[in-house]
């Protein structure tokens, strides 16, 4: 099996000649200090270091609207089921070649350099790794006052007066360094912000002033006084409030999973040459720094039981609990890190090698239908949560597509077969396309056999009575590894 290398070595390597800087000041200014501090941006304009920032920093002053928010469309239209009646134990088909699974030797990782920058102006903990930062001088009057549209420019003015191309430079080389997708850079910068500010306002503004710098469709607006910072994503991000300006769909991803922060005003103009939507798709792990821990789960295939361990990365585990609900496509397509898949790999060998094809891939059904204890999202985290085939693991309980992103990466990187999640309104199963009897889909004018990992004790090609007659609402398509 072959996924991004997490790796071992601690992450205190950082930038020899980069280091990341930002304002520390806190001080408030008063109302004559802010009134000279306009008089100065009056200047400002043939002092900034990008010519983009001229014609943006004028429309900002232009009128701005009014937009009202949309709460998030739901995942399922649905409750899932609260309890699963288990099938009867029947014996399984035993047909197909006989299976001998071939480990993929993990790739390996030079170790780097670990560098200490020269001045630790600012510091954060970004999942176990420690990174410095340096501060953009001149940044220090960049302050959301006053609280209104006048104050989101004043602070935009100040922010592109600075010396913050060294900033930039810095988070592209550490995104780069750690792998980072745009979720990834989304909480390090995040993370920069808000060591910057106490004040949460000033942490979007300063997140919306470098997200515009590295090119991505952002917005900041105001609903009673505070800011709301709002992403552009090309994809439905669900459960998590929105706003359409200009066509296109912006999302307060610091409210996903709460309360909309209601109407707000903002404006329509993108920054120039800014044209990058937001990417949650997640086709590489980040390489963040190691915190290895072990876990054993056992199962049973009707009267053998079996113990598998595993090692896995807690750093892992705590960047993806952070993540918001993305189409299913991503979390179907993410890997898992190369430690838990080598290991979770041997110890499956040693129990279907030898096996037929079909009995192989229903004893690995078996392990994800027997080693989780069954709850609802509602149950165990007060939200919906889609989890990630590493969070499955992890986790002591799951329910239907945590079962399913989980069986449909194994099957795929053991056997290698086509692989469909099948969505109701209010379940989630799985289909393959191998040549079994049983309850099938059709997709695409071909046939796919009905896995359920919630179904315990079900066999493939047995769905549960429920689904049978029912027509999927969609599918997910897993991408060939």
């Amino acid at each position: 099996m072959q996924q991004n290398k997490v790796g071992e070595q601690k992450l205190f390597r950082l930038f020899g000649h980069f280091s990341l800087a930002f304002i520390l000041g806190v001080s408030i200014l008063d109302a004559e200090s802010f009134a000279d501090f306009q008089r100065g941006q009056q200047s400002a304009f043939t002092k900034y270091k990008d010519e983009n920032d001229n014609a943006f920093a004028k429309y900002l002053k232009d009128q701005w609207k009014e937009y009202n928010a949309y709460k998030g469309t739901p995942l399922y239209e649905k409750e899932k089921p609260k309890n699963i009646i288990p099938a009867t134990i029947q014996t399984p088909q035993i047909v197909g070649p006989t299976i001998f699974i071939t480990l993929k030797e993990p790739s390996k990782e030079e170790p780097k350099e670990v560098l200490t920058p020269k001045v630790k102006d600012i510091q954060i903990d970004f999942f176990g790794s420690q990174l410095h930062f340096y501060k953009p001088a001149k940044s220090e009057t960049a302050r959301f006052s006053p609280e209104t549209q006048e104050g989101i420019t004043s602070f935009f003015h100040a922010m592109a007066s600075s010396e913050y191309q060294e900033l930039l430079t810095a988070i592209k080389y550490t995104r780069q360094d750690l792998l980072l997708n745009d979720w990834g850079l989304y909480l390090l910068v995040q993370k920069i912000a808000d060591a910057l500010y106490t004040d949460a306002d000033e942490s979007k503004l300063m997140q919306w002033f470098l997200f515009n710098k590295l090119g991505y469709v952002t917005r900041v607006g105001l609903a009673n006084k505070n800011i709301v910072l709002m992403h552009h994503s090309a994809k439905i991000i669900y459960a998590t409030p929105s706003y359409t300006i200009e066509g296109q769909k912006f999302y307060a991803l610091g409210n996903w999973s709460t309360n909309s922060p209601g109407s707000l005003y903002s404006y329509e103009q993108n920054y120039p040459g800014a044209n990058k939507a937001l990417d949650l798709t997640l086709s590489s792990l980040p390489r963040l720094a190691s915190s290895t821990q072990t876990k054993s789960l056992t199962f049973k295939n009707y009267a053998d039981y079996h113990t598998i361990k595993f090692p896995y990365n807690q750093n892992l585990i705590d960047f993806l609990a952070t993540y918001p609900q993305a189409d299913y496509e991503t979390f179907f397509n993410a890997p898992l890190d190369t430690q838990s898949a080598q290991a979770l790999s041997e110890e499956l060998k040693k129990i279907i090698d030898g096996k037929k094809a079909s009995e192989a891939m229903n004893i690995v059904l078996r392990f994800v239908q027997n080693t989780f204890e069954y709850e609802r999202d509602q149950e165990q985290f007060g939200r919906e949560k889609v989890m990630f085939a590493q969070e499955t693991l992890y986790y002591d309980k799951s329910d239907c597509e945590d079962r399913s992103t989980l069986f449909a990466f194994l099957i795929k990187e053991l056997f290698g077969v086509g692989v469909v999640g099948v969505k109701y309104e209010d379940h989630m199963a799985i289909a393959l396309d191998i040549p079994l009897q049983g309850d099938k889909i059709l997709l695409d004018n071909k046939e796919y056999v009905i896995a359920d990992p919630t179904y315990i004790n079900a066999n493939i090609g047995q769905s549960m009575p429920k689904y049978r007659s029912i027509q999927p609402q969609s599918f997910v398509v897993l991408k060939a590894r």
